[in-house]
């Protein structure tokens, strides 16, 4: 679990710390039902006070990133991604799949044949972005559209709830945190395809590169994306550098005079005009490329 912090910020290190635990649960390198560090011992590895530690913690058991349990430390929230204990490859996959069905009282025949009749069962006629926060279900839904070229609707979490049929026909893309959540309102046949999103090393290396004392921003129309920007980036920049946030409105077009670099996610990108600007993608290619074979009309 890296986890990098300083003081050398206006960031509080309880906000770095909550901020890159999330970073790190999003992006897959924290799985569901992983056992977090005591407080002790993870104040002790990031050479912080342990109430720093333990007000992160608070904060993310209330934001449900983190689940407390009874007699045992804090453990990732269910709904965050994978289980820790999950096949290792696709043999072992297979291998799991027709152990399961055995222990259920199905053969191996009736579960090659279901298999086969849910590899050629109708593709989505569309893809449906489920997330809470509008400015990311954005993002998400252009990056999308660029990459896979079908059809994208998006709703929230609680649009879903209430109208279930929103995901008729559609082959939903949803954050790993809430796709357990989401089983129940998704046609069996056709599971949620999970976002995991990309890691921000090359972003934290230019800064870290930079020679000169610079100002630097991060430009999205989405709150929670410069949320996780401010605590991701606060070791880099430390007080070396300026950082701001700019908060976009959708296809509202700005000049950052002033500004030397400027992280802009997709829907930003074309919309900011600066020195420097470096493109963030959110979604790796290989995500949205298992999503596009998801959508492949059968032959």
């Amino acid at each position: 679990m890296m986890i990098s912090l300083t003081r050398n910020s206006d960031v509080p290190l309880r906000q770095q710390l909550a901020e890159q635990i999330v970073f790190l649960i999003t992006t897959g390198q924290l799985r569901a039902d992983e056992e977090m560090p005591s407080v002790r011992a993870l104040a002790r590895r990031v050479k912080v006070h342990h109430n720093t530690v333990s007000e992160a913690y608070q904060d993310l058991v209330r934001r449900n990133w983190l689940t407390r349990r009874r007699g045992s430390r804090l453990t990732v929230g269910t709904g965050s991604g994978a289980s820790l204990h999950a096949p290792s490859n696709l043999d072992e996959l297979i291998n799991e799949s027709i152990q399961r069905a055995k222990e259920m009282g199905y053969s191996l025949q009736a579960l090659r044949a279901r298999v086969r009749e849910r590899l050629m069962a109708q593709s989505p006629d569309h893809i449906l972005v489920v997330e809470e926060e509008q400015g990311l279900r954005e993002v998400i839904r252009q990056e999308v559209q660029e990459k896979v070229g079908r059809p994208v609707e998006s709703c929230s979490w609680e649009q879903l709830l209430k109208e279930p049929g929103l995901a008729v026909g559609a082959q939903v893309f949803a954050p790993n945190h809430i796709v357990e959540d989401l089983k129940p309102f998704i046609p069996l046949h056709r599971p949620a395809v999970s976002i995991t999103f990309s890691r921000a090393d090359e972003q934290v290396e230019i800064i870290r590169k930079l020679k000169k004392p610079s100002i630097i921003a991060a430009v999205s129309i989405s709150e929670s994306l410069l949320q996780t920007a401010r605590g991701l980036f606060a070791p880099a920049i430390g007080r070396k550098h300026v950082f701001q946030e700019v908060l976009l409105s959708v296809d509202k077009r700005m000049k950052l005079n002033g500004v030397d670099l400027a992280f802009c996610d997709s829907a930003a990108m074309p919309l900011v005009s600066c020195k420097q600007k470096v493109h963030y993608r959110l979604i790796p290619s290989d995500c949205l490329e298992y999503l596009a074979t998801s959508v492949i009309p059968t032959s």
